[in-house]
């Protein structure tokens, strides 16, 4: 779909460059290292910096292109990617033919899209699943169209100083910086889209960051046409005032179907990717109400082609409000559909409280978790929202990552050379990543270790920065060049730092740990990395805790780092030996960290929750516990800590250094295989949203 825009940024480029802007505004570079490859060569420096090709674009010199264009090599590599960037949206491709059958395209909400690190619309992993989401759609052809907020500050920046506290620092980001651009209006200028709220219409422009052949369009209040109250309400994502919260899912749910409406889109199908988005089904029901249809025909056809995919597995997690608040904020909707206010409250009550999950649920026709057991307990948990009590009323489609935004150079080279150059059009075939099982031990392990030895100079790089902000001299910060040994068994653990993940669940016994840690013949070492919400104080005391213990006799062995993000994601998964997962089971709805790590050679040692029971076959990996729920959660902890210790030196360790016949840990490297042969196929973003078209998407079109 074809949607005009405006260009913003000051970009000056040779006749014989100027594709670079079509490129740098296209997020397609970033799953294809011969195109970051371009960026980086333009201005090494920069690139290292900043990862974002519209701020490099904007500040290269005249000089610079001078000595670039009387570069071959340079030349012919332009010529390359834009070659295979023209080949990518013109292809054939697995969709479409069904698109055909869709009669439209998909609308996809989130309230945050994790695509590239340098547009920071995410927090985690909601918005980094959406963010594959995308990007598999637009490999396999899907018809569709995402749909967020464009934050002013995004998600906070995170320090932690000397004392171990959480710091929050909110950006405030120039979009035309950003590779995103305004969309322009039928008749001129930018495209602005009116929401209704109590005594007053706000206004939201209307930007688009182009994902391969997928637009995301992305709403935002901070401008003029607004009064200085309103303007914030995109400012931050996830921002704790509950009011402000409210008028954020508003402004997308409204706000977006009406952008959608406005660019002459007409989806076939609409799927709310988490409650947060709900309200779109609202100003639906609306429009049919205006068109003469009463509410209840309208409400009931709205839910026949929407779709709606929850994420938490626990109450105590959905979006809720007080409903009064929400009572007042819906005064227009209630006035331009002619109900009283206690029946659309009725659509979402649940306890008391109006839920956005209810509400969703109310107004799909289907809902899905996003493993099978978190389909399951979903099931248990809203099965009284479905009259005549069906046996499971949340069906379950499980996460999967994509896959090329995720390996690592070195890996991807290995599977070129001994599986396939064109490994990436076999994905989803388990026949074809069995052959890993004949790659000779030594180029995997090579391979693993290269990247490994990357993700400790990162290591070092980020330490050493965040030693200087704490004032360290620099003597101190000389010792970070030995920090971390190539040659130790590395165990990552990377995630929202809330209580149920149990990041310090591997610190519990400090005897033991010690043992681990101060054996010079099985060295060990951890890497922890996450942030907690600038609400939750608990989160905040488990960092301050691990920091504590990494600046006291651990120092070196166990390193927390700052400021989690795709960046630092992309760095640990592709490095790490070992991917720990350790969440109270069940409220770990799926996790995708966990099924970034196979590709690159890592192995999962986890609780079995989450998309882990899918993925855990015995020689592939390692599952803590065995599955028990307790409700005493002090003494499901103890439990789960002694499962993880007993594997951890009984089994685990002692593989990674038992060395074979031709001196490499052989056993080791079998776990390794088993995982990538096991793994990469069937939790690939690429199965995950071909499952969404033919178990969701074409029956809801139908209907």
């Amino acid at each position: 779909m074809e949607i005009r825009t405006l260009h913003v940024a000051d970009i000056e480029l040779p006749p014989e460059m100027e594709r670079l802007r079509d490129l740098a505004y296209d997020l397609w570079w970033s799953w294809h290292p011969q195109a970051t490859r371009l960026f980086a060569w333009i201005d090494p420096d920069h690139w290292r910096r900043y990862h974002n090709p519209i701020e490099l674009l904007i500040n290269v010199e005249p000089h610079q292109w001078k000595r670039l264009l009387g570069d071959p090599e340079f030349r012919r590599t332009y010529d390359a990617v834009i070659e295979a960037l023209d080949r990518y949206r013109t292809r054939a491709r697995w969709c479409d033919e069904r698109a055909k059958q869709m009669g439209g395209p998909v609308a996809y909400f989130s309230m945050e899209f994790g695509i590239h690190e340098s547009l920071g619309v995410y927090s985690g992993g909601l918005g980094v699943l959406a963010g594959d989401h995308c990007k598999a759609a637009s490999d396999l052809g899907v018809p569709l169209v995402g749909v967020g907020l464009l934050y002013q500050s995004g998600y906070f920046r995170q320090t932690v100083d000397a004392d171990g506290f959480q710091q929050h620092i909110y950006p405030d980001y120039d979009f035309a910086r950003l590779p995103i651009l305004p969309v322009e209006a039928p008749g001129g200028g930018v495209l602005t889209v009116p929401i209704d709220l109590p005594g007053r219409v706000v206004q939201a422009a209307v930007w688009k960051a182009q994902v391969g052949n997928v637009p995301v369009l992305m709403l935002d209040t901070d401008i003029p046409l607004n009064d200085p109250a309103d303007r914030p309400i995109t400012g931050m994502l996830y921002v704790r005032g509950r009011e402000m919260r409210l008028c954020q899912e508003i402004v997308l749910g409204i706000g977006g179907v009406r952008a959608v409406r406005a660019l002459g889109i007409h989806p076939a199908v609409w799927h709310m990717n988490e409650g947060h988005v709900a309200f779109l089904g609202l100003e639906r029901a609306r429009e049919k109400v205006l068109h003469g249809d009463g509410l209840g025909v309208a409400l009931k056809s709205v839910a026949r082609n929407s779709v709606f995919t929850t994420h938490t597995p626990v109450p105590a997690g959905n979006e809720t409000f007080e409903r009064e608040l929400v009572k007042h904020h819906l005064e227009p909707w209630v006035r331009d559909v002619g109900c009283t206010p206690d029946e659309v409250l009725s659509l979402g009550t649940e306890n008391g409280s109006f839920n956005l999950t209810v509400l969703a649920i109310r107004l799909s026709s289907t809902t899905n978790g996003v493993s099978r057991l978190h389909g399951a307990v979903s099931s248990a948990m809203w099965r009284h929202l479905w009259p005549g009590n069906p046996e499971s009323p949340v069906g379950s489609i499980t996460n999967g990552v994509h896959t090329e935004s995720w390996i690592g150079p070195e890996m991807r080279a290995l599977y070129a050379q001994s599986l396939d150059p064109s490994w990436e059009d076999h994905l989803l075939e388990p026949e074809f990543w069995n052959r890993i099982a004949a790659a000779p031990d030594a180029q995997l392990w090579a391979a693993h270790r290269s990247q490994k030895e990357r993700l400790i100079r990162f290591v070092r790089e980020r330490v050493r920065l965040q030693g200087a902000r704490s004032g360290l001299g620099p003597g101190d910060l000389r010792t970070v060049e030995t920090l971390l040994d190539p040659e130790a068994l590395t165990i990552g653990f990377a995630r929202r730092f809330a209580t149920y993940k149990r990041a310090v669940l591997a610190l519990s016994d400090m005897d033991r740990l010690r043992r681990m840690l101060t054996d010079a013949d099985r060295p060990v070492q951890f890497l922890f990395a996450g942030k907690a919400h600038p609400a939750d104080r608990a989160g905040q005391d488990l960092i301050r805790r691990l920091f504590l213990l990494t600046q006291g006799e651990f120092r070196g062995k166990v390193v927390f780092l700052e400021d989690y993000d795709i960046e630092m994601g992309r760095m640990l998964v592709q490095g790490c030996d070992v991917w720990l997962n350790t969440p109270r089971r069940p409220q770990e709805a799926s996790g995708t960290s966990g099924q970034k790590v196979p590709v690159n050679g890592g192995v999962n040692l986890s609780i079995p929750d989450g998309w882990w029971v899918e993925g855990y076959r015995g020689d592939n990996g390692w599952s803590i516990g065995d599955g028990a729920i307790n409700p005493d959660t002090e003494a499901q902890d103890r439990a789960d800590a002694e499962a993880l210790y007993g594997l951890l030196e009984n089994d685990v360790i002692p593989r990674f250094f038992e060395l074979g016949p031709s001196g490499l840990p052989e056993r080791w490297i079998a776990t390794m295989k088993a995982s990538i042969a096991s793994v990469v196929p069937a939790f690939s973003a690429h199965r995950m949203v071909r499952d969404y078209v033919e178990t969701v998407y074409l029956p809801a079109a139908a209907r």
